[in-house]
């Protein structure tokens, strides 16, 4: 109990400083062969749920994008729009 006590008294004064609890990393919302396709798991730096049927995808390079592959895995239709960011849509 005490412990508790001195961790919000410190989170009170540096809650910047001070983590609520260790993050646990979020699971890919793309299968393995989509993300190959993409360029792989270190080409991706952000992957958000849009809508129901689509995925936002930004990429480092968008150059290492591999439409065909994506469509191999399963992606009926892609949207390549400018910055790396990439629209995947997943049907219903």
């Amino acid at each position: 109990m005490f412990e508790k006590l001195q961790r919000a008294f410190w989170k009170a004064l540096t809650p910047d400083l001070v983590a609520d609890s260790v993050a646990a990393p979020t699971p890919s919302l793309l299968s393995a062969e989509v993300l190959s396709a993409l360029g792989g798991e270190g080409n991706v730096t952000s992957q958000k749920r849009v809508a129901l049927t689509r995925v936002r995808v930004q990429l480092r390079e968008a150059g290492s994008l591999d439409e065909s592959a994506l469509k191999a895995a399963g992606v009926p239709a892609v949207m390549v729009l400018t910055g790396g960011v990439v629209h995947l849509l997943t049907g219903l």
